[in-house]
């Protein structure tokens, strides 16, 4: 839909007809597939692809679409394990055609504020970093049954570390890589699923700079914030409010800078980036070395887990 809005023409691949349907209804459809390979037989006909499937048909369908010359926009995660993550990396540069990494959070304005002030030192020298990610399963595509969602199986790559893979993006964009974690990834509700659905991780930086994670798929009210403290106080941005704050004194008096975007604004700049890039200009925001390094943190997260001590990335 957004891509339309921009003024492309569109023509779509999935394996089931009734979301086919669904998206001619939206906007105009150039031509329709039920098959990969069917819609790569006609790539002469395009200028780039999305690829937004499960996380586990990703680095296949990106290898046909770079065969083909064809720029792709990549929805994370780029893959459910690293040395398929890699493998793909490999292939990008093999043909340099660019590969644009949907980590959609780098375009949202108010982040974009948060990384300059952080940038700009606004609370002083950072001690501590909390991420959290609270948000129930079933409440995320309410029009289908949460058990047929990709992200109840394991198998196509879904659960709350791979999916909610955005807030090590974050970090990663905010404070570059880390150096050690400790994690604990669990499936600790009733929901019905075969993957993880809880995540808590520490990470400490070589600066001395110590992260939280916690990411989970069955919290309700949902909750997703972060907050930076600092030696000179503390940075909070929440998604809802949206809002950034700032406190610097013992009490709980913030100053608030409060946005009115809308969450598809950043898929909206995620798109113009794109179409850019479709256009010849250089890739900018977020790459496959990016996907590469998450991939990397979160290997690391599965080993800690299952041995159940600190490691070094």
């Amino acid at each position: 839909v957004n891509l339309h809005q921009l003024g492309c023409d569109v023509s779509c691949m999935d394996p089931r007809p009734e979301r086919l349907n669904e998206v001619s209804e939206q906007v105009p459809v150039e031509n329709v597939y039920e098959s990969a390979n069917d819609a790569f037989r006609d790539a002469a006909h395009f200028d780039g692809v999305v690829v937004a499937s499960p996380p586990s048909f990703h680095v296949d369908q990106c290898i046909s679409a770079l065969d083909c010359g064809l720029p792709v926009l990549l929805e994370k995660p780029v893959s459910p394990d690293l040395a398929s993550t890699q493998k793909l990396g490999v292939k990008v540069k093999e043909t340099g055609v660019p590969l644009l990494l949907g980590y959609t959070y780098r375009w949202w304005e108010p982040l974009i504020e948060v990384k300059r002030m952080l940038d700009s030192n606004a609370v002083g020298n950072l001690l501590h970093v909390k991420f959290v990610m609270s948000a129930h399963l079933a409440d995320w595509h309410p029009w289908e049954n949460y058990q047929d969602f990709f992200m109840a199986s394991k198998e196509l790559g879904g659960g709350a570390l791979l999916d909610e893979s955005h807030w090590l993006d974050l970090m990663l964009w905010f404070f570059g890589m880390p150096d050690k974690i400790f994690a604990q990834i669990d499936k600790v509700s009733s929901l019905e699923i075969d993957t993880d659905d809880n995540v808590d991780m520490l990470l400490e930086y070589k600066n001395g700079l110590k992260v939280s994670v916690h990411l989970d798929i069955y919290g309700r009210p949902h909750e997703k914030y972060i907050r930076f403290t600092g030696e000179d106080g503390t940075l909070m941005w929440s998604m809802d409010p949206n809002r950034i704050a700032v406190g610097r004194g013992m009490e709980e008096a913030w100053e608030n800078i409060d946005y009115k975007c809308e969450r598809n604004d950043m898929f909206l700049e995620v798109a113009r980036e794109y179409l850019t890039v479709l256009n010849g200009e250089e890739l900018k925001t977020c790459t496959i070395d990016d996907g590469v390094k998450i991939m990397s943190i979160i290997e690391a997260a599965r080993k800690s887990s299952v041995q159940g001590k600190t490691l070094v990335i």
